[in-house]
């Protein structure tokens, strides 16, 4: 007995009753009829099992008092404990009342165990609808989930390619504008073609006359060797020196065609070198193609003065060896054989001077003009050697807004086709006389003369600074002034 009891100790049955009857009351009007009558009879199940096990330990000890041994305790309590719980009380109900409550009862048994039976069904078919439908939503949410992937994805992909797209495109713009210059320089080439077939006639005409030349030369040659005396003249009396030609006559034509190659290549390649460095500085388009016609007109009236004065000086120092006829054409020829001593730096200063105090241009102050100086110091070359040419090759006469010229411009490619007026110029054209030699550019658009009016008063004058001023004069106080008849 004893150790039955300590089973019944050990597991705590009363505990575990009490528990469940607080589970039970704290959770009663939650739970459902159903739900309360099973925590109920679950009750009632465990209370008999323990009472099972008491009902044994009863008898053990029953049996080990003896026979007569709590025969006192067994009639006063259980006994009547046993008919209280057996006894039924019947104040006004026959037999026939009770068999039909009986029935009744069975019946309603019976219907509520075919309810819970057809709930419990009905639960089932719940519980697998709530699964299919929970395995349902998460596959709608996995493929919602790989939807946001695939859409972040292509937004990801469509971003690259919009920026790679961008790229694209300003590559293509930059390249279209690297053709648009390239089918200009092609253009010009292709109109110096016809240049230069009439520089090479021109070319076989001075073979022509150099062998004719040459010839007179050998026949003299001979002449002077034979016995026959040949009358002596006096330099002051001969007129030879006059009626051959000189170095300079003779290679004009030549001279003529390398200058006006060298002044297309002038336009194709220093031009485009010098808008890519203002470029650097300046956005504005239109004034770097400005300030470049500007410093390639002050270039040539730089180099044409400056030919000038060093004409006269040349004259000066060969007039007491030379007539007066024949001056002029020693003077020219001593230009051609010795170009290499124009002073260009004291040209190059003179233009940079000229377009630091030019009205219509203008500069960041931080960086200066001679940036462009390749570009002054080549065209200054050219039209310094264009001025010893017989005639001579100067540029056309341009103001901003007069009428458009098609025999002495091209219309450069973002202008107004129909527009008759010029908006401003990108190059000079190149004169012989009045004959155009090498078209120049110009940029046509309509309200040219509005414009010209507008910006006829300065809009920014670059003046230089003392410093800057002190520099250029020191640089051109440096540059030779006067031609020594000891290098003559």
């Amino acid at each position: 007995m004893a150790d039955t009891l300590r089973r019944l100790t050990n597991t705590a049955s009363f505990s575990v009753l009490q528990n469940k009857l607080e589970s039970w009351h704290r959770d009663y009007h939650v739970n459902s009829c159903d739900h309360n009558l099973n925590r109920c009879c679950e009750l009632i199940e465990l209370t008999a099992k323990i009472q099972g096990q008491l009902f044994a330990i009863l008898n053990l000890t029953a049996a080990e008092g003896g026979h007569y041994a709590g025969v006192d305790t067994l009639k006063s309590r259980l006994l009547p404990w046993l008919g209280t719980c057996f006894s039924m009380a019947r104040p006004s109900v026959t037999d026939d009342t009770s068999l039909q409550l009986i029935q009744d009862s069975v019946e309603k048994d019976r219907r509520i165990r075919d309810l819970s039976v057809s709930h419990d069904s009905d639960m089932q078919k719940k519980d697998t609808q709530l699964c299919s439908t929970r395995l349902q939503l998460d596959s709608i949410r996995a493929e919602l989930v790989d939807t946001q992937e695939q859409l972040d994805d292509t937004k990801s992909k469509s971003a690259t390619t919009l920026l790679a797209t961008e790229e694209e495109i300003l590559q293509l713009k930059a390249d279209l504008r690297s053709a648009r210059e390239h089918v200009e320089i092609y253009k010009r080439k292709l109109e110096a073609f016809d240049d230069y077939e009439r520089q090479i006639r021109l070319l076989r005409d001075e073979v022509s006359y150099l062998s004719t030349d040459k010839a007179m030369l050998q026949e003299r040659l001979v002449r002077s060797r034979s016995p026959s005396p040949l009358p002596r003249l006096s330099r002051s009396s001969s007129p030879m020196r006059s009626e051959s030609p000189t170095r300079a006559q003779l290679t004009n034509s030549s001279r003529y065609a390398r200058l006006v190659s060298r002044f297309n290549d002038l336009y194709a390649v220093e031009r485009l070198e010098a808008q890519i460095l203002l470029r650097r500085h300046i956005v504005d388009l239109e004034m770097v193609q400005k300030i470049i016609f500007i410093a390639v007109v002050e270039s040539f009236k730089t180099a044409k003065l400056a030919y000038r004065h060093f004409k006269l000086r040349v004259r000066k120092t060969l007039s007491p060896h030379f007539e007066l006829e024949s001056l002029e054409d020693a003077a020219v020829d001593y230009i051609v054989r010795n170009l290499d001593l124009y002073d260009i730096q004291a040209s190059i200063n003179d233009v940079i001077n000229a377009m630091n105090v030019n009205p219509r241009i203008s500069f960041p102050p931080e960086v200066d003009f001679v940036l462009i100086s390749t570009l002054i110091r080549e065209t200054c070359r050219v039209a310094f050697a264009m001025q010893t040419l017989d005639p001579p090759l100067d540029f056309a006469f341009a103001s901003d807004g007069e009428l458009y010229d098609d025999s002495k411009y091209r219309r450069s490619y973002d202008s107004e086709l129909t527009a008759p007026l010029v908006m401003y110029h990108v190059w000079p054209a190149l004169l012989e006389g009045l004959a155009v030699v090498v078209k120049g550019e110009a940029v046509s658009r309509r309200g040219a003369l509005w414009s010209r009016s507008r910006s006829s008063s300065p809009v920014r004058s670059r003046s230089l600074s003392p410093t800057r001023s002190l520099a250029f004069l020191s640089k051109r106080s440096l540059s030779p002034e006067r031609l020594t008849a000891s290098r003559l």
